[in-house]
């Protein structure tokens, strides 16, 4: 986990997030969950950088303790047994340093994994319109629970079982169709003003 991301993979803060982020310390891993489209490996590889924290995307990390992509394992070895390695790959990451942890969309739902997100890290929801996501996961095609014939109607119904599961995160911040920045910038003051309660 603590192994430095490639120069291509590195992202400098803008001014204004360098700004948000100043004196925000949080106490432990701040996790990103939500649909897949949602933005949480983008937005999270720069809130990381504002934060001047490691980040970790769970899909990759499970990738790498697997020795097989995402796909490969769905494929293999069904979504049941994925969500065990995942639950076991995102318990691990959570008893290390803190950090920005971008995770799966159907992490948050498992109830063990949810549990224990609630338990060690800060959980924030990007909640993002169908619209926006479906813009977003046209772009890729290595979305297992999207290759079917109509991807949209496979989106509702997440959407429709989700939603009232990620409510359950410590904070909700809209991701919408503009610069990822933006989004960025809300999770730093929405995170601002969770530490700030909770101190």
């Amino acid at each position: 986990m603590n192994r430095p991301e490639s120069s291509e993979e590195r992202v400098e803060p803008s001014a204004e997030l360098r700004r948000l982020a100043q004196d925000l310390k949080p106490p432990r891993t701040v996790a990103l969950v939500g649909l897949m489209g949602a933005g949480k490996t983008t937005v999270g590889r720069r809130l990381a950088a504002a934060l001047q924290l490691p980040f970790v995307d769970a899909d990759v990390a499970i990738s790498e303790a697997a020795g097989r992509t995402i796909p490969e394992i769905f494929s293999e070895h069904g979504e049941d047994e994925f969500r065990r390695g995942e639950r076991q790959v995102i318990a691990r990451l959570l008893t290390g340093p803190v950090h920005v942890l971008a995770t799966g969309g159907g992490a948050f739902i498992d109830t063990r994994t949810r549990a224990l997100m609630k338990e060690r890290a800060i959980s924030i929801w990007l909640k993002a319109p169908l619209d926006v996501l479906m813009k977003r996961v046209e772009k890729r095609g290595d979305r297992p629970l999207l290759q079917q014939d109509d991807p949209r109607a496979v989106m509702e119904r997440l959407i429709a079982e989700r939603y009232p599961i990620y409510s359950e995160a410590d904070l909700i911040v809209e991701s919408s169709s503009g610069p990822h920045n933006i989004a960025v910038a809300a999770v730093l003051e929405a995170l601002r003003g969770h530490l700030t309660k909770q101190a």
